[in-house]
């Protein structure tokens, strides 16, 4: 949802205000330039901050223009998204784990943003063993806390099954520090929400 500019919204500090015009223009106040989409793009891959208003109306639109962003990505051949995962994050919405997902999603890219040096280690060593494999755990157990927390009875089965080995106590305290984690998250986004 878009919300209205305020004070702190007129490009002082380090956040560089772009004005979307009605004529689809974007405006860097910054530079006193016009720019493109891909401009934008290339902002976001040297970390340097904006936010999108609509010239007219003062709303944030950062949100549907970053949207906007990768779709032209995703069309012109640099296809990142799955269509499994497309297919999963469009069946989120409206579910009841809708208002979970956006910081599951940021803790994910953070957590492989850092390792990132980490994978491509591991991949020039030749490391046999998937290096995704510790990323995608630690995601699962985000999740399952997740569930664990916010949903009632999600743990169906509490038992360790014959076939199962016993569960290990380090991934018992990671899922702690997850729940907690989720807590903290739960909260901010909470604190945000009013």
């Amino acid at each position: 949802m878009a919300r209205k500019a305020n004070a702190s919204d007129t490009g002082t500090g380090d956040t560089i205000i772009i004005k979307k015009y009605a004529n689809r223009r974007l405006y860097n106040t910054s530079s006193s330039s016009y720019i493109t989409l891909d401009d934008l793009a290339k902002m976001v891959r040297e970390n340097i901050d904006f936010q999108v208003l609509d010239a007219k109306s003062g709303d944030d639109i950062t949100h549907s223009i970053l949207t906007q962003i990768i779709m032209d990505e995703e069309s012109n051949g640099g296809q990142m998204l799955p269509v499994s995962f497309l297919r999963q994050l469009i069946g989120m919405y409206g579910n009841s784990m809708q208002s979970l997902m956006p910081s599951y999603l940021e803790a994910s890219m953070t957590n492989f943003r850092e390792n990132q040096s980490k994978i491509r280690e591991a991949f020039d060593k030749g490391m046999s063993a998937n290096p995704l494999a510790a990323i995608h755990e630690t995601n699962m157990a985000l999740m399952r806390a997740a569930a664990e927390t916010l949903i009632p009875g999600a743990r169906k089965d509490t038992a360790v099954k014959p076939t199962q080995p016993p569960a290990d106590k380090t991934s018992d305290k990671e899922i702690a520090a997850l729940r907690d984690q989720m807590a903290a998250m739960q909260k901010k986004l909470d604190e945000l929400g009013k």
